[in-house]
């Protein structure tokens, strides 16, 4: 099995899709903003915090490298690391790339939810800064080989279709 790698805006669930994905084909599951922390001994809050953005960004390129040299597994990224040109040319040119998404509603509804603080939406309106950040990425995240919306469906369906749409390209 190749690579695959999985990308979206916070909230989608790129890493509970991830994980199973990885589980049911059997290969390593590697998360760059866990690659990020641990290599910066620091939360990613805590980065965006001390650091800002800039660094974050600068640790997500090292992230996706080291991600990538991980032959056959599924990578899940961090939701903005597609928007810089060069990481999405190296994901791209390393393996398919699937893209989820969900509503502003149901982003802002499941970040609430899970209780992390997220520090590109630590502001007084968060669905506002939501509907703003998708609305930039929204070109960077339309190249991906595979868009699904998670909106409304579980996760055993959304890894079905990731699965499956593998698998086709494989036969390809």
């Amino acid at each position: 099995m190749t690579t695959v790698v999985i990308t979206g805006f916070m909230g989608t669930g790129k890493t509970s899709a991830g994980r199973a994905l990885a589980a049911r084909l059997g290969v390593p599951f590697v998360d760059t903003d866990a690659l990020i922390e641990e290599s910066e001994g620091r939360s990613v809050s805590e980065i965006f915090a001390d650091l800002g953005e800039e660094s974050f960004r600068a640790a997500e390129k090292r992230a996706i490298d080291a991600a990538l040299a991980e032959s056959g597994a599924v990578v899940a990224t961090g939701g903005g690391a597609v928007v810089d040109p060069d990481n999405l040319a190296k994901l791209q040119a390393a393996a398919p790339l699937v893209c989820l998404t969900a509503t502003a509603e149901v982003i802002e509804a499941r970040t609430r939810a899970q209780g992390a603080t997220r520090p590109l939406l630590n502001e007084p309106n968060p669905r506002a800064r939501i509907e703003a950040l998708l609305a930039g990425r929204a070109e960077a995240y339309a190249k991906a080989d595979l868009q699904i919306d998670t909106s409304d469906r579980g996760l055993d369906e959304i890894v079905d279709e990731i699965a499956e749409f593998l698998e086709a390209k494989s036969s390809q």
